[in-house]
């Protein structure tokens, strides 16, 4: 009866009726303007999570609230979705400025644990392994650049370097083996073992 023709009523009358706390008004409004509502807060948030808390705060405001939409002014529709876009951009702001504000403290509280020593000398070990890496055979430094530095399996590596799997696991480990002897030279042998 009253639920079927909530079908048929117009926007104006839903509100009209979620204002008379109807739930089935509510769920015909959400039926019919969630879909569009939800894919605006996604675009806007690029985050499924914060849209779908936009799209729930947006509709739990137009229960709460019925009288705040104003059917001469536009459609239910262009209301809600202009509640949604604000809210999105409030969103927005406040990650912005949250993220803004704990970089500034980053930036100017003293960091403890600070170590110029231990940062020389982790600039130092990154050259050399940067040279000791760059002095491999080319075979080998591709396939551990592409392994270990890319992040790809051995099967990725082998699939890019055109070359079979086994092949490409005898020259990462020779590569490696190669590196450790290297830098041992260099001295650097128990910092390459803790990386």
């Amino acid at each position: 009866m009253y639920v079927e023709t909530l079908g048929e009523a117009s926007d104006a009358a839903l509100v009209v009726a979620i204002g008379r706390w109807r739930e089935e008004a509510l769920a015909e409004a959400y039926r019919r303007h969630a879909g569009a509502s939800y894919a605006l807060a996604r675009r806007l948030l690029n985050d499924n999570a914060l849209a779908e808390e936009v799209l729930q705060e947006v509709f739990l405001r137009l229960w709460n609230a019925p009288e705040r939409f104003d059917a001469e002014r536009g459609s239910l529709r262009a209301f809600l979705l202009a509640q949604i876009h604000g809210r999105s951009v409030d969103l927005l702001r406040s990650e912005t400025s949250r993220r803004r504000r704990e970089e500034r403290e980053a930036r100017e509280s003293p960091r403890f644990g600070d170590d110029i020593e231990r940062e020389v000398i982790d600039l130092t070990v990154s050259e050399k392994v940067k040279e000791v890496v760059a002095a491999l055979p080319t075979d080998e430094r591709k396939a551990i650049e592409l392994a270990y530095f890319g992040g790809h399996t051995y099967r990725q590596v082998a699939v890019m370097l055109e070359a079979p799997e086994g092949t490409i696991k005898s020259r990462i480990r020779s590569g490696l083996r190669r590196l450790q002897k290297d830098l041992a030279e260099a001295g650097i042998g128990a910092t390459w073992a803790e990386i």
